[in-house]
């Protein structure tokens, strides 16, 4: 079992920054890739990015790239998500996932673990 927590969320105004991190317990976290998930309400949850489990290869959705970044601590057991120039239509859920073949792909059903989740809102 990894059981992953999800902090850093919050309330920002259209074009600051956050930044969410997810902590990881449970196995060894160099195992797996890591994503992050967004679920607006009334819509489907989202790929947002992924990182490998050595950080050395990540993904993006397009809506995000130039803007987010996604990096890992493995000696922290610990992934971030960066985001910066945040938009109202940013606004949803996060959720940190973890995916046991050491990939991080935008593929939600491939995860094996996941997080609460965390509420982000930026005002326009």
């Amino acid at each position: 079992q990894v059981q992953l927590v999800e902090s850093g969320g919050g309330l920002v105004q259209a074009g600051g920054s956050l930044r969410l991190s997810c902590a990881a317990s449970g196995r060894t976290f160099s195992n797996y890739g890591m994503g992050w998930f967004r679920q607006a309400p009334g819509k489907e949850r989202e790929f947002v990015a992924a990182i490998n489990w050595s950080g050395g290869i990540t993904r993006y959705v397009d809506s995000v790239k130039g803007r987010f970044t996604i990096s890992r601590d493995n000696a922290k057991n610990t992934v971030y998500l960066q985001m910066n120039s945040l938009k109202p239509e940013d606004t949803a859920v996060y959720y940190c996932a973890a995916d046991g073949r050491r990939f991080g792909t935008a593929v939600a059903d491939l995860y094996n673990y996941w997080g609460q989740g965390t509420q982000v809102t930026v005002s326009s």
